[in-house]
């Protein structure tokens, strides 16, 4: 073990993204005590154990530190979602006043789905920075084409799926969460796949704009 922990290179930047993460996951914890919000304890339990499952990936291939932050920052958004009471005169879709339920354009867009789009389009670029890093092991340079680019759009919209599964299990197992219905899930996955599509774009043309520089 002692070996195993010798290994681990951390740079400060990465302390950064790790210490503003636990700042906020420990005011998010003691809210959700105080507010006796049952949901958010167990969406803490969740973050915790994703945080170890992206710690062990980014060991393994070494993550941008953009995309550190950008899941650092999605946490956030996601905690601020559900506890982050809105006045009452915003429009929101629901019984609660909190920024998940607020309308960003009433009608057309939550904030609800602007997380989800840009969460999991985050990671449709951790999945091609996963991939991208899999191959440079081998001695491979892959570019970002349409096939592998639909490979990871595809695991973007795998992880939005199993996040559905994760928010089905509050619903079961919690009373009077905020998750939604139907409708709402839906949305989520159109809101995933708009999210994922952006970002797969986004690396294609960032591609073609390296191989006409080089």
């Amino acid at each position: 073990m002692p070996k195993l922990f010798s290994k681990i290179k951390v740079s400060p930047a990465e302390i950064g993204v790790l210490a503003f993460t636990m700042l906020y996951m420990a005011v998010w914890l003691v809210a959700s005590f105080v507010l006796k919000n049952g949901e958010f304890i167990f969406y803490f339990a969740v973050m915790c154990v994703l945080i170890l499952i992206v710690s062990a990936v980014h060991l393994q291939v070494r993550l941008h530190l953009v995309a550190l932050w950008g899941l650092s920052l999605w946490g956030l958004a996601h905690m601020a979602g559900g506890l982050m009471p809105v006045p009452e005169s915003w429009p929101i879709n629901g019984d609660t006043h909190v920024l998940y339920n607020w309308w960003l354009v009433p009608g057309l867009l939550k904030y609800d789905q602007l997380v989800h789009a840009y969460g999991f389009g985050l990671v449709t670029w951790i999945c091609w920075q996963s991939l991208e890093g899999a191959f440079a092991k081998r001695g491979i340079t892959v570019k970002p084409s349409p096939g592998l680019l639909t490979l990871c759009v595809a695991g973007g919209m795998g992880f939005g799926a199993a996040n559905e599964v994760v928010e089905f299990i509050a619903t079961i197992t919690l009373p009077g969460t905020n998750v939604g219905g139907y409708e709402n899930t839906g949305w989520d996955l159109v809101s995933n796949l708009v999210g994922c599509l952006i970002a797969a774009v986004a690396i294609f043309i960032q591609g073609k704009r390296q191989r006409d520089a080089d």
